[in-house]
């Protein structure tokens, strides 16, 4: 099994990175908060890796922090959740908040994910609420940042519908409201967002 890999950045994109390591290029699909870690095209990276082995397919998941690894393969134990939903999964929260929210039984936030559901987010909390006492680092949901405001949240909320990641999508949100023209009216704000965004 492959747990760690260290080489050279050939390409990346939001969901996946290609390392060259000694002359053999891995690609891994990663999370968008492993994606805003990285660097550049041609720099050093070091991943924490899951190897997912199926009778079809061998796939890897490369993870900047050992922290989000272990919650990747938390996800994995519970029933309906495969490899490619758990990504999608921390890529549409942070770490911290989905251990937050799962340890608060806030099935609200969690059913904001995409690809998860009611019933897939009270599992989630069932299962999992008390496993994660190995992250108690991690502050809970209470302690998130602060709510953007009605009319962001609405911009934000807008954005993840479209298909954009919820963290790319709150960045763009929260860059575009420092404007003070635009910050209070949806319209403005989701375009200003959108130009942000892309």
């Amino acid at each position: 099994m492959i747990a760690h890999l260290r080489g050279q950045i050939l390409t990346k994109t939001p969901n996946a990175v290609v390392l060259d390591c000694n002359g053999v290029g891995y690609e891994l699909a990663i999370s968008v908060a492993t994606y805003t870690e990285l660097g550049t095209e041609g720099a050093e990276a070091r991943l924490h890796v899951h190897t997912h082995v199926r009778e079809d397919a061998l796939q890897l998941f490369g993870f900047h922090e050992a922290t989000e690894k272990r919650l990747f393969e938390k996800l994995l134990t519970i029933s309906g959740i495969g490899p490619k939903l758990a990504i999608t999964v921390l890529s549409g929260i942070s770490a911290e908040r989905l251990v937050g929210a799962i340890r608060g039984g806030d099935h609200a936030t969690l059913t904001k994910i995409p690809g998860i559901g009611k019933k897939t987010a009270e599992r989630v909390v069932l299962e999992l609420k008390d496993k994660l006492d190995d992250m108690a680092g991690y502050t809970p949901a209470t302690d998130a940042k602060p709510s953007l405001g009605a009319v962001a949240e609405d911009v934000l909320s807008a954005l993840v519908n479209l298909g954009y990641p919820r963290p790319i999508a709150q960045k763009a949100v929260e860059s575009a409201q420092k404007d003070a023209t635009v910050a209070g009216d949806f319209e403005r704000l989701f375009r200003a967002a959108m130009n942000a965004v892309r």
